[in-house]
């Protein structure tokens, strides 16, 4: 069986070197007399000598850090170096950077290269205006009510309006899964045109800070609790439905992210609190109107102040990958919304 040496241990000389000396082929050659050997008597090796032994080896050094950042960053970094066919590996400290690590003797070609990259791409601002593109990550949350608003409005199902509306008094009585079930449903097609644009505008922006999958099942738990407070608020036959109190969550939970990262060396206390004001000036501008549920509005609003609060900041602030457990909170985010239709029925 074939042994292999690693290049860093130190190889014995071979036969052929040894038939070239004679002195060592002396030395090496076997003796005709055979001794008696007592192994009893015979000495082991000292500490001493075991651990000069090792000392004597030569150590691999360690990695080198070449780069530290947010996820984004390290990504298009580590991008740049698997083009140059430089291997690397990447770690998240704890304070919350990725960072990249790369062999002291690729250390040199490395920083080259990622200098090349930076100075074609500059780098952003620490905290950067949103940008307003178009993506398709709200449909998979937007799905849920527009399904339901359309077998409300076939013929397929007929008890699905009356059995799924927010109705205050048969919420209190234990009625629950109504509160999930109303966000569901809509007036109309104009009501859930409004929803859906609203909507789908929100979650674009929340999409931009972080992963929708990590955030949307509580924004959803938020907003089911926010209808009931409304039933407690109101406890008379009061009934609402739509999509809406999820849009204002969306929208809380928008404005505390981009408060919790506003750089702390802005000029102005009111500076600061910028974010909050103007998406409390938005939630006031849709919020009120005509058949509005204000109350709604309102209570999901704080409901999402409080989502926004969730993330940790140094996810925020330095990115996210995304894992296998976000198909486990999409999932969950369907589950909620199953298991209120099927008490419903």
């Amino acid at each position: 069986m074939p042994r292999f040496m690693s290049p860093m241990i130190r190889r014995r000389p071979d036969a052929d070197k040894l038939g070239t000396d004679p002195r060592a082929a002396q030395d090496f050659a076997p003796s005709p007399i055979t001794r008696d050997i007592d192994f009893s008597q015979t000495a082991q090796p000292s500490t001493e000598q075991g651990s000069e032994q090792l000392e004597e080896q030569p150590q691999i050094p360690p990695d080198v850090r070449i780069s530290e950042g947010g996820f984004r960053q390290i990504r298009d970094e580590s991008l740049v170096l698997l083009s140059q066919g430089i291997s690397h590996r990447i770690e998240r400290s704890e304070e919350g950077p990725f960072q990249i690590f790369v062999e002291p003797e690729k250390r040199r070609m490395a920083q080259f290269q990622i200098r090349l990259y930076h100075r074609e791409n500059p780098p952003r601002d620490e905290n950067p205006p949103l940008p307003l593109k178009f993506t398709l990550h709200p449909l998979w949350v937007l799905a849920i009510p527009i399904a339901c608003t359309l077998l409300d409005f076939s013929d397929i199902s007929i008890q699905m309006h009356n059995a799924g509306i927010a109705d205050a008094s048969k919420i209190l009585r234990g009625e629950w899964w109504r509160t999930i079930t109303a966000m569901t449903l809509h007036a109309d097609s104009r009501h859930l045109a409004s929803n859906l644009v609203s909507g789908f505008l929100a979650l674009s922006l929340l999409h931009y800070r972080i992963p929708l999958a990590k955030l949307v099942p509580f924004l959803a738990v938020a907003s089911a609790v926010a209808n009931f407070f409304v039933a407690l608020t109101v406890q008379t036959s009061f009934r609402s439905l739509g999509f809406s109190g999820f849009v204002f969550a969306t929208i809380g939970c928008l404005a505390v992210i981009e408060f919790r990262l506003m750089p702390r060396e802005t000029h102005g206390l009111l500076r600061r609190f910028a974010p909050l004001c103007g998406a409390a000036s938005l939630a006031v501008f849709l919020g009120l109107g005509e058949n509005a549920d204000i109350l709604g509005h309102l209570y999901g609003f704080i409901a999402g102040l409080l989502c926004g609060f969730i993330p940790k900041k140094k996810t925020l602030r330095w990115g996210a990958p995304t894992v296998a457990a976000d198909i486990l909170w999409i999932a969950a985010y369907y589950a909620l919304f199953i298991i209120g239709w099927v008490l419903a029925f």
